[in-house]
């Protein structure tokens, strides 16, 4: 079991507890080029619960990971506002609020598997013993325990991205933040991984509030509750799609035709604004 003892910040702000722990409103986004502006999200409204998983889909650079990169703090928006459990996406990462994980695993390649996964709680100023500890429970919950010593060259794909998501696990946030961490593995080994995320997801207490970015298709309604469709640049929300089966979920749910069903349904909004584009 994850521990949920947070030494590093205060309590978290009375109004996280009556709104979305995370709240995306109106956001949009532009940047400048050589060949002239290029607009990309053209007035986003995402909003994830507390313990839900919601995922985005859309056309490639649509804008999918930039929203992500705003709701981080990673870049600002041009309008707009982004909210994490009340608080501003800056305030948020200074208060260790949440964790992340990229597409690249982005280890320091100096540090050996347990000290990637203590680098949060070094800065978060916890004591060695209690890091020691933490970093053990992580370890075997990742599957990990044999390769503590191991520098990230010695790793595996997957084994590295089971480091990052323990190091982005390891304060307990309670939000996490996704940017498509399985897409550039090979499709068995994205499939054990996948399968892993819903056994932590259904074993983690208190839940976090779980945002994200994919482009598979059924990886999004295997992990989600909610799938949101984006369309092309400029990116809006197409449409948003109720992932209704059970949890706790298995990996085996793939093979269900219900599971089918919602990514025909996920594919025909994609296919339908594509082809009203032309």
């Amino acid at each position: 079991m994850f521990l949920t003892v947070d030494k590093s910040v205060d309590s978290l702000p009375a109004e996280a507890s009556i709104q979305p722990a995370i709240r995306v409103q109106g956001v949009t986004k532009r940047y400048h080029s050589r060949t002239g502006e290029v607009h990309v999200l053209a007035g986003i409204d995402v909003s994830v619960a507390v313990g839900e998983v919601v995922a985005l889909v859309g056309p490639s650079g649509c804008g999918k990971s930039t929203l992500l990169r705003i709701v981080s703090g990673l870049e600002q928006a041009d309008t707009g506002e982004v909210k994490l459990l009340g608080l501003s996406p800056l305030q948020a990462r200074r208060e260790r609020r949440f964790g992340i994980a990229f597409q690249s695993a982005a280890l320091l390649e100096w540090r050996d598997t347990a000290a990637n996964i203590a680098l949060p709680l070094e800065l978060a100023g916890w004591t060695p013993t209690d890091r020691d500890r933490r970093v053990a429970e992580l370890l075997a919950r990742v599957g990990l325990s044999d390769a503590a010593d191991r520098l990230p060259r010695q790793l595996s794909g997957g084994m590295q991205q089971r480091v990052a998501l323990a190091r982005a696990l390891a304060l307990a946030p309670p939000v996490l933040l996704l940017d498509e961490p399985f897409s550039a593995l090979d499709e068995l080994t994205r499939e054990q991984l996948q399968g892993e995320l819903l056994d932590l997801l259904s074993t983690i207490e208190p839940k976090p509030a779980v945002l994200m970015v994919t482009h598979n298709l059924a990886e999004a309604v295997l992990l989600a509750d909610r799938v949101i469709v984006l369309s092309r640049r400029p990116a809006r929300v197409l449409a948003e799609v109720t992932i209704n089966l059970p949890r706790p979920r298995q990996a085996e749910l793939r093979d269900d035709e219900r599971l089918h069903l919602l990514v025909a349904e996920l594919r025909r909004v994609l296919r339908s604004e594509r082809e009203g584009g032309r």
